[in-house]
């Protein structure tokens, strides 16, 4: 159990060698997101389960255990927090760490009023240390120390983006401190995400924010909860329903659940934002790609799709930037 003072965190997660932990299958709740408000409104709620969701991420880029289960708590989280986003904004969550894993990034929006899609993808996929070293999680082992940069994108308007050091490596603990730090909301965050050989078997997390003009006993009270509630894992493995994880959570407080959001792996990509990135390559190496192949491939990093190009059409893109050009001069 992972607990730190500074942003008031607790992250969970679990890997099971062997054979894998009993299925929760009977009556499985699919994943979904609620937000629920708590304390008389003062604490904001989103608890939801992500198990398809990070099976899916796993599954794409075929990701080892460790690696998994790291993906699975940032598009987790990041999925929560998408929660509180409005039609046209998009916030992506990237972890650069001095460790093995180097970089994660997990991409959330909403592509309709009640859904919540979220992609995710690791440099390294094949990531698998020891399980604990000197009190450390395999998780905090493969990032290391580093930081996690959040950036905001909204319809109109410039992007928001902030930057802080890990606190951990344990990635709950680790957004957390940056929504203190950085968005100066203090919050409790329970990540879970239980992987077998086989794969993904259980993933969800709840987080718990408070609200303008909550007391500030609220989050001591809250952080309390996180850290003597069962685990995650443990909850959904026994059949807790988003709400139940929501309830779980809140503690004591009174809980009002206001919205649930189905959650699903959904990507952004195009053809012509893929022609826009090899358009970003410039004229010189366009017409080297033409020279050496007859079909440039591109892949997609978050969800591994290939779109191919002719020689033809990198000659179009070829043609747009020198009528750009010329149009600048």
């Amino acid at each position: 159990m992972d607990r730190q003072n500074v942003g008031n965190t607790h992250a969970c997660g679990a890997f099971a060698e062997g054979k894998p932990p009993p299925s929760v299958a009977k009556g499985r709740v699919s994943d979904r997101i609620v937000v629920a408000t708590a304390a008389a409104g003062s604490v904001f709620i989103a608890a939801g389960i992500t198990t398809d969701l990070v099976r899916q991420v796993r599954e794409r880029h075929e990701l080892a255990p460790t690696v998994g289960m790291a993906a699975g708590r940032l598009i987790t989280g990041a999925s929560l927090l998408g929660a509180r986003l409005k039609s046209g904004e998009r916030l992506s969550l990237q972890i650069a760490g001095e460790g093995q894993l180097r970089t994660l990034v997990a991409d959330v929006c909403r592509p309709k009023p009640q859904e919540i899609g979220a992609r995710a993808y690791a440099s390294v996929t094949d990531v698998d240390p020891p399980h604990h070293i000197n009190g450390k999680s395999r998780i905090a082992l493969a990032i290391g120390k580093g930081w996690l940069q959040a950036t905001r994108s909204y319809e109109v308007g410039q992007p928001y983006v902030g930057i802080t050091p890990l606190a951990s490596g344990e990635i709950g603990d680790d957004i957390a401190q940056y929504l203190l730090q950085s968005e100066q909301i203090p919050s409790v965050i329970a990540l879970g995400v239980l992987v077998s050989e086989d794969g993904v078997t259980i993933a969800g997390g709840a987080i718990a924010q408070l609200l303008p003009g909550a007391p500030e006993s609220t989050i001591g009270a809250l952080n309390a909860r996180v850290h003597e509630m069962p685990s995650i894992t443990a909850l959904i493995e026994q059949g807790a329903s988003p709400e139940a994880l929501a309830q779980n959570i809140a503690g004591v407080f009174d809980l009002h659940i206001q919205e649930s959001y189905d959650v699903s792996f959904y990507c952004r990509c195009t053809i012509d934002k893929v022609a826009l990135a090899l358009m970003s390559l410039g004229r010189d190496e366009l017409a080297k790609l033409i020279s050496e192949q007859e079909l440039t491939e591109a892949v997609c990093e978050f969800c591994k799709k290939q779109y191919l190009l002719s020689r033809e059409e990198l000659q179009a893109l070829i043609k747009q930037l020198d009528e750009r050009k010329n149009d600048s001069t």
